[in-house]
C-alpha cells in the first residue's frame, strides 16, 4: 500500500567521501612498489636505514615545532595578562607563529615519521620555510573563498559575529530590542477581560 509520498531522498556523498578511500589506496600500493623497487636495487637495510632516519627526523620536527608552538602560546598568555593588570587594551597578537606555519611543520615531521618514501619526501618539502609560507598562504585563500561562499545562518555568521568587539577587546553577546517596534496585536483599551478570583 502506497501513501503517493515521494521516497525519502538519500543525502549526496561529496567528493571527498568518494575518492579519498581510493587515493588512501593507490598511495599505499604505491609506498610498497617504490619501498620493494628501491629494495631491489640498494638493498634492504638501505631501505630500513632511510625508514628508520626518517622517523627519528620526524619526531625530531615534531618536538621543535611543538616547543615553538607552546612558545608562542605562552608569549600570547603573558600578553594578554599583562594587559589586563594595566587596564590597557590588549595588543594585536603576535604573528611570528603563524608566519613560522608551525601546523605545517608539524605535518612534515608527521609525514617523516610515517614508513614510506613518498611520505618522507612530501614531509622533506613541507620543512622548507618557502614551501610552508606558499601553502599557508593558498589554504588562507581557500578557507576565506569558502567562508564568503557559504550560504546565510552558516558558520560563516559564527566568525563574523565574533569579530565583534568593545574597545577594550571583550566580545559583547546580545541581541537588539526596538522600543519603536509593535510586540504584539494591537488590543482595544477598552475591552480587558474581567479579572477572575
Amino acid at each position: 500500500m502506497t501513501t503517493g509520498a515521494p521516497p525519502p531522498l538519500a543525502p549526496k556523498r561529496s567528493r571527498a567521501r568518494t575518492y579519498l578511500p581510493l587515493g588512501v589506496a593507490a598511495w599505499l600500493v604505491l609506498e610498497i612498489w617504490l619501498l620493494t623497487v628501491v629494495a631491489n636495487a640498494a638493498g634492504g637495510l638501505t631501505v630500513f636505514a632511510l625508514l628508520v632516519g626518517g622517523a627519528v627526523l620526524g619526531a625530531a620536527v615534531v618536538k621543535r615545532a611543538g616547543r615553538r608552538a607552546f612558545r608562542n602560546l605562552t608569549s600570547t598568555f603573558q600578553q594578554a595578562q599583562a594587559a589586563a593588570r594595566t587596564g590597557a587594551a590588549p595588543s594585536p597578537a603576535d604573528r611570528t607563529g603563524a608566519d613560522d606555519r608551525n601546523g605545517f611543520l608539524m605535518l612534515g615531521g608527521l609525514l617523516l615519521m610515517i614508513p614510506g618514501l613518498l611520505s618522507d619526501a612530501a614531509g622533506l618539502l613541507l620543512l622548507i620555510p618557502q614551501v610552508r609560507s606558499f601553502l599557508g598562504r593558498y589554504a588562507e585563500k581557500a578557507v576565506e573563498r569558502r567562508m564568503s561562499a557559504a550560504p546565510p545562518g552558516s558558520l560563516q555568521d559564527a566568525f563574523q559575529q565574533a569579530r565583534i568587539h568593545r574597545p577594550d577587546g571583550k566580545v559583547v553577546q546580545g541581541e537588539v530590542i526596538r522600543q519603536d517596534a509593535p510586540q504584539g496585536p494591537p488590543r482595544p483599551e477598552g475591552s480587558r477581560p474581567p479579572l477572575t478570583p
